[in-house]
């Protein structure tokens, strides 16, 4: 079963799969149920979760909480012997928790769909179940993604035409804490990384910086969380940590503030990326001219084939794109790698900062994002 969906695969050709043959056209190329000799035999796709807690190694600071977990459901969507892995990572701000994604997911009724390479009807129907609960439909495009790949024996950066020796450095990501720990912190992880990524938006900013830059002269990516209110002082601190060598502003003012960002943004010799802003595929437009770049997370916008839209999009729009994520196994961080190759900056760290990972896939090595050869979204499931 394996060679021949191989062989096909080399018939026609990764380029073209990236490019101008949709995944319905593969699907209607290949044996229709990939069960050759097995007469009557009519798989159908069969889904099931569990609640699983994400430990961090620290504590995590932003500018409006802090947390030691992150609340987690783990999914996986069977078809004929061949499982793909997804996962719903629950951060405080987006709203949803393991009782929510819990009743969404019992909605989800995959066995009515006899062809799994129908990506664009399964997803559209799984975003009508009810609104919001993003990450929850994330959950299953990640797996759906994971099995049509698999089903594909391809991953899906190959299927997209994407090169992974193109993959960005990622950051890692300084929480908000005491000096010394923030020094401890930041030398811990220096000499692994090409970029870091700040927190701030309290009032110990450049404190914050300044306790980095006592260890570390590695280029810096800051995060503001919503967390200035006045265009003036947000201004003056993006001047003020230029000279401190950081190379992107994300989200520095509230998002209801959008004239005052886009003064901002005008104003800014960095450029300034939108995080909460920006959701969904349909406010990219709206943002064009408040923001120079987008920060796209998978959890946000519904998974993997939205995120691959809003890419397309953003860089129509002029607006230069960032892949990140929230506290995630290397499930969905795998997930948003197969991306990578696309983006100018990536944040792919959150599986780094937990201490019970489930899943072996992409890796940072050298500080750069590295993508394996596995099918879909490229990840072995640890014992």
């Amino acid at each position: 079963m394996n060679q021949d969906r191989r062989k096909f695969i080399k018939t026609v050709g990764f380029g073209v799969l990236g490019t101008s043959v949709l995944i319905s056209d593969i699907a209607a190329a290949t044996p229709t149920t990939f069960n050759i000799n097995r007469k009557n035999h009519i798989p159908r796709m069969k889904l099931s979760f569990r609640p699983y807690e994400l430990k961090l190694k620290h504590v995590f600071t932003v500018a409006t909480y802090s947390r030691t977990t992150t609340p987690n459901i783990q999914v996986e969507i069977e078809y004929d012997g061949i499982i793909g892995y997804g996962e719903a990572s629950m951060p405080p701000y987006l709203g949803e928790s393991i009782e929510s994604v819990t009743h969404f997911l019992s909605q989800v009724n995959l066995e009515q769909f006899a062809d799994p390479f129908q990506l664009e009807d399964i997803l559209a129907y799984i975003d009508k179940i009810m609104p919001g609960n993003t990450a929850a439909k994330a959950s299953v495009d990640i797996a759906l993604h994971d099995l049509v790949g698999k089903l594909l024996d391809a991953p899906w950066y190959r299927i997209w035409g994407l090169n992974k020796d193109e993959t960005p450095s990622t950051t890692f990501t300084i929480g908000m804490d005491t000096p010394d720990v923030v020094r401890e912190k930041t030398k811990e992880v220096a000499s692994d990384f090409n970029i870091l990524k700040v927190k701030l938006g309290r009032d110990n900013d450049k404190e914050m910086i300044e306790t980095i830059r006592s260890v570390s002269n590695l280029p810096i990516a800051v995060d503001a969380n919503q967390g200035w209110k006045d265009k003036y002082y947000a201004i003056d601190m993006i001047h003020w940590l230029k000279d401190k060598g950081i190379v992107m502003i994300e989200q520095p003012m509230p998002k209801d503030q959008l004239d005052d960002i886009a003064w901002v943004t005008g104003q800014s010799p960095l450029p300034v990326f939108a995080d909460e802003s920006l959701q969904r595929l349909t406010d990219i437009s709206q943002l064009s001219g408040a923001f120079s770049g987008i920060n796209i997370k998978l959890m946000k916008c519904t998974g993997m084939r939205e995120a691959w839209k809003m890419i397309t999009l953003g860089r129509a729009l002029g607006l230069k794109v960032m892949i990140g994520c929230m506290t995630e196994t290397s499930c969905a961080i795998s997930a948003a790698a197969q991306l990578s190759p696309g983006v100018d900056f990536a944040d792919l760290d959150g599986n780094l900062l937990i201490t019970n990972d489930l899943f072996k896939g992409a890796t940072v090595v050298n500080g750069k994002i590295t993508l394996n050869n596995l099918p879909g979204i490229g990840v072995q499931k640890l014992d």
